[in-house]
């Protein structure tokens, strides 16, 4: 495949001029008469400072792909589609649009596939670490059951449910998370500048210190002679941990504790299993079948203990057992939605139900999201008292001692 310029005129007469990537002239040829321009020059595009590899400093200002560019594309697509649009020149057109050159170049890269005679969902699977699995699957059984339009908005639907929750969970941490560092940089500045000065002063009292006060400057002065392998440790952990939690075992471990971690834990529950309802009831409506559906579906919750469950599910419904009865047996569902679950599987209504419960677990989340920062804040208060305490103990109980020496001896 090569890049081409080319000229040409549009329906109102107007010249215009630009370049396609294509396996030869005929296919740009081909790409404009769908495009509604008439070419008039087609000829292969020298190479040119764009095409060569960016400089080191420009790939790391570039912006990457994110989930809002994807929740864009998603509406654009069932816009254009719903209106009849052909795909070839749906893509021509966002291209076009697209101001983002990483999101440019995805875009080249599907239309390019598509020239090749490459289905869509095929084209999208090139660039899965951007779109995701659900997503590439959700669009494949578009292709198959004809109703690419509506798992468009449907998936739209469902990555603005997940960006709303994502937003709401860092809008109520984001207080909680700047307490915690100002506590931490605030220790860090009194342990090492500032306890050191009144160890000076404490040194002439010639006195037996008070045992919060001996202690507080045993750990700044191990703090002031250790600092460089305190920091060379806590770098060490945080990244031993990370390369931990890449590992399934870590993964699956972490996954399944952060589950009964108080406060947050039950929200992350939550929040988990109304992305399952809603992606199970999204692929069963467009009519994946069960097992692959539950397979999608296992890879997308985003928690690895979860998924295992609902792979747990998928086992059972392949040996005949039903879909309530494999619920109950993961021990992640509440009665009520088991309950729901039974009536949906007996009436035939499963989908709704299923959008149902996605509904409720949404809500649950919503309210516990909106408790979460009048829960925390207890918790920061009562442990920044402590500390106060602690350090304030430490520090004026010598100095009310000779305080009360001087005013001893003047009498």
């Amino acid at each position: 495949m090569a890049t081409y310029t080319w000229r040409g005129r549009n329906g109102r007469g107007e010249l215009v001029e630009g370049r396609l990537d294509a396996v030869g002239e005929g296919a740009v040829a081909d790409q404009l008469v769908s495009m509604g321009v008439a070419p008039v020059h087609i000829a292969v595009a020298a190479a040119s400072p764009t095409d060569q590899e960016a400089p080191w400093w420009a790939r790391l200002q570039r912006q990457a792909v994110s989930v809002e560019d994807i929740l864009v594309f998603s509406r654009q697509m069932y816009t254009l589609t719903k209106a009849g649009v052909p795909i070839l020149r749906a893509f021509a057109g966002l291209q076009a649009s697209a101001v983002k050159p990483a999101m440019v170049e995805i875009l080249q890269d599907i239309r390019s596939s598509l020239d090749q005679g490459r289905e869509l969902s095929v084209a999208l699977q090139r660039h899965v670490a951007v779109f995701g699995p659900f997503y590439v699957s959700m669009i494949r059984v578009g292709e198959m059951t004809g109703r690419l339009t509506e798992v468009f908005l449907r998936l739209n639907e469902h990555m603005e449910f997940e960006r709303d929750v994502r937003e709401r969970i860092k809008q109520a941490m984001r207080y909680p998370t700047f307490v915690v560092i100002a506590m931490a940089v605030a220790l860090v500045v009194i342990n090492i500048f500032v306890i050191p000065v009144f160890a000076k002063v404490f040194a002439g009292f010639n006195a037996e210190l008070p045992l919060v006060t001996r202690g507080l400057l045993a750990f700044s002065g191990w703090m002031v002679a250790w600092w460089h392998l305190l920091l060379a440790a806590v770098v060490l952990a945080g990244l031993g941990i990370r390369a931990y939690l890449r590992t399934p075992e870590g993964r699956y471990r972490w996954d399944s504790r952060k589950l009964k971690l108080p406060i947050v834990g039950d929200i992350i529950l939550k929040a988990t299993l109304a992305r399952f309802a809603r992606s199970f009831a999204l692929s069963s409506q467009s009519g994946v079948p069960l097992v692959q559906a539950l397979t999608v579906v296992a890879q997308t919750v985003d928690n690895a203990y979860i998924g295992s469950r609902i792979e747990q599910m998928r086992d059972g419904i392949e040996r005949g057992e039903s879909i309530s009865r494999c619920a109950a047996a993961t021990g992640v569902f509440t009665p009520v939605v088991l309950q729901m679950l039974a009536v949906g599987e007996e009436t035939g209504e499963l989908d709704s139900l299923l959008f149902e419960i996605a509904g409720m677990y949404e809500r649950e989340t919503d309210y516990n999201i909106k408790g979460l920062s009048a829960a925390i804040e207890p918790i920061l208060l009562s442990v920044i008292a402590v500390l106060v305490l602690i350090l304030a103990l430490g520090v004026f109980l010598p100095l009310w001692s000779m305080g009360q020496a001087a005013m001893g001896r003047a009498g």
